[in-house]
């Protein structure tokens, strides 16, 4: 599993999406561009790569809908964490309402993370608020800038941790 220290190419690359990804134009436009240009990867490569996952590890996260029930799919940079967790954001664009996976996972917090087009049964947890400033930290530590969003936004973002678990 990728650690927050990584290679100094990786980390300039990094840090250059993440400037670009925090830019107005992107916060305008992204919302719009973006899930269709995931939803053409994801069908050329059979849901095995994720445009966002070319630069920045991505996963397809499937929830069940806090108020349908149905099953829905969300592409959504994540940051490893040790033990095969995974860390997500609801930075929605830096826009001032949660994305609705959020609420998803606050219903129904097992879900599936597929991670180069492998499925993963997840255990999503809220991050509380006495782990929040020490999770800001790490993900810090591999997204430089990236809790802008938070101060864009003018909320306080989710933060959940997606926990592997066996299927019964």
């Amino acid at each position: 599993m990728p650690s927050p220290r990584t290679s100094s190419p990786v980390r300039v690359v990094r840090a250059s999406v993440a400037w670009f990804s925090r830019t107005r134009f992107f916060r305008a436009v992204g919302p719009s561009v973006m899930p269709p240009l995931e939803r053409a990867m994801a069908f050329i490569s059979r849901g095995r790569v994720q445009l966002s996952g070319l630069l920045v590890p991505s996963l397809v996260l499937r929830t069940t809908g806090a108020k349908s029930g149905l099953e829905r799919e969300t592409t959504l940079m994540y940051c490893p964490e040790p033990n095969g967790r995974m860390l997500v954001t609801g930075s929605n664009f830096a826009r001032d309402a949660h994305p609705a996976w959020t609420a998803n996972l606050i219903a129904h917090p097992d879900a599936v993370a597929v991670v180069h087009g492998r499925p993963i049964p997840v255990k999503a947890q809220l991050i509380g608020d006495d782990e929040r400033e020490d999770v800001w930290a790490y993900i810090q530590r591999q997204w430089p800038g990236y809790r802008g969003y938070e101060r864009a936004s003018g909320r306080v973002l989710r933060i959940f941790r997606l926990t592997p678990t066996t299927e019964d």
